[in-house]
């Protein structure tokens, strides 16, 4: 069975608190330990009050301690709004609080607009254009070759995995060049999915870590006992793309009949659209979709993403993903 892991943004309820946020997902993350998926990410985010996984770092040492086996890691950290030495610090420490167990997704967009770029004192603009400098730098900080002037430790000789995340060429392009495995995001941005792989896998160039092209690909994966119980647990994560599209991010709403069926056409087009890469519905035509995406991809391990309002129906779609992918996959 391909390997399946876990995408998490720590998602506020509406009328629930940050604190619940958290606990919620260390408590989701501990489940996913227990049914055997790979890896369990966290993606960083700043100034929405929906999402709790700013401080991603800090909230990776929260799940670590909830857990025991399972890979933890950001997927995935904005590198443009930091700088490699910090980082450095930050994930080996996490390296030698969970030996082992720690990946580490780099991102070039900055996930953030210019009141956060004001905020956080950085030229958004300028660090995205060092992207891969930055790559360079992190890798070599870990390594601890070359030798640096000032050795971040933690960080040097940290056992930390390191990824390229993406949802454009650019990443792909940057992963194959510097032999490093590839994490594309279409659970949100599936345009150049296809795109992206072809060119990752085409342009590859073996590294000391990876001798071949690895791929993890998104998806959006809600799973109920029937069809119409998932399109329902589904609609919170409608209304937040719709919100969020429309200026007006905020808490995570609980689901609504008929979300979708309410909505004007450009709307529900904008939904299906992001939809590309998803599977929402019974465990049946979970199997079928998931199964239709990893043959259209060939991907390597699957992450699942999917914000649901109901934490144990989060954990419920988790178990029916898993038992519904665990038959051998057909020759």
């Amino acid at each position: 069975m391909i390997p399946l892991s876990v995408l998490d943004l720590v998602p506020v309820r509406e009328g629930g608190t940050v604190a619940e946020a958290l606990a919620e997902t260390a408590a989701l993350a501990k489940v996913a330990e227990d049914l055997g998926y790979s890896r369990f990410w966290v993606a960083e985010h700043h100034g929405m009050e929906g999402i709790a996984g700013g401080a991603t770092a800090v909230v990776l040492a929260h799940v670590g301690h909830a857990t025991s086996t399972i890979r933890i890691g950001a997927g995935g950290i904005m590198l443009p709004n930091h700088n490699p030495f910090v980082i450095a610090e930050q994930f080996g420490t996490l390296d030698a609080l969970f030996p082992g167990r720690i990946d580490l997704g780099l991102g070039r967009a900055p996930g953030a607009d210019s009141r956060i770029a004001q905020a956080l004192r950085k030229d958004l603009m300028r660090a995205s254009e060092s992207f891969p400098q930055d790559v360079v730098e992190l890798q070599a900080r870990f390594a601890g070759t070359p030798p640096q002037a000032v050795v971040a430790t933690p960080g040097a000789g940290a056992a930390v995995e390191m990824w390229i995340l993406g949802s454009s060429l650019f990443g792909a392009s940057l992963a194959a060049h510097l032999g490093m495995p590839f994490a594309f995001a279409s659970h949100f941005a599936p345009a150049h999915l296809d795109a992206a792989l072809h060119l990752y896998r085409e342009r590859f160039e073996p590294s000391a870590t990876l001798d071949r092209p690895h791929v993890m690909a998104a998806m959006t994966v809600i799973a109920a006992d029937t069809d119409e119980d998932a399109v329902l647990l589904a609609s919170s994560l409608d209304q937040s793309f719709v919100a969020l599209r429309s200026g007006r991010p905020g808490k995570l709403r609980p689901p609504v009949p008929g979300y979708r069926e309410s909505l004007p056409p450009e709307q529900r087009a904008g939904l299906e659209f992001m939809r590309q890469a998803s599977a929402v519905g019974a465990p049946t035509k979970v199997r079928a979709d998931m199964l239709a995406f990893i043959a259209r991809t060939g991907a390597d391990e699957v992450i699942v993403a999917g914000n649901v309002w109901d934490p144990l129906a989060r954990q419920r779609s988790l178990q029916l993903t898993m038992e519904a992918l665990r038959d051998p996959l057909p020759a």
